[in-house]
């Protein structure tokens, strides 16, 4: 049996440690604290309904932490780039731009290929949930305004190998 006095030191003694626990760090936590190195790249094309092709090289995120990091912490995106985020079956794509410091037009690809809906100019930093609202293929990111500059517009086609499905194995 334990004395009142040695139960009263045992509980000062735990509060005390939990009073000295250091804060647990970025990395600790897995919180991302710095852009990615750049992604392997995929050519894309966007075909508008009036048959104008727009070619951007995108960066192929696959891997939840590729995912994770995204844009984050890159001060801009060129005109003729992005990231591509492609989700292993068609589902509802939630995205933000914590720690994303250069705006952008966030283009959500259906399963049929063609863009089910845009949302542009996403603001920098935001943590505002950014919904396709329905399930989507893919999740695409550009410079902000450039989907506007080129006519790109929802039911446009997107074309890239990363998008091809490969057949399932036997």
């Amino acid at each position: 049996m334990m004395s009142f006095k040695a139960g009263r030191w045992l509980a000062l003694a735990a509060c005390m440690a939990a009073v000295s626990v250091p804060a647990m760090t970025a990395e600790e936590t897995g919180e991302p604290t710095h852009a990615q190195a750049p992604l392997p790249t995929v050519p894309l094309t966007i075909t508008t309904a009036d048959g104008a092709k727009h070619v951007f090289t995108v960066e192929k995120a696959m891997t939840p932490r590729e995912q994770q990091v995204g844009e984050m912490f890159r001060p801009s995106v060129p005109a003729d780039a992005g990231m591509i985020f492609v989700w292993s079956y068609p589902r509802q794509s939630d995205m933000w731009m914590e720690n994303t410091k250069a705006p952008l037009d966030i283009v959500f690809i259906g399963a049929d290929n063609r863009i089910s809906s845009i949302v542009e100019n996403a603001v920098p930093l935001s943590l505002a949930r950014i919904s396709s609202h329905g399930p989507v293929r893919a999740t695409l990111e550009l410079q902000a305004g450039i989907t506007e500059k080129l006519g790109i517009v929802v039911g446009d086609k997107v074309d890239s190998d990363v998008l091809v499905s490969k057949p399932a194995s036997k």
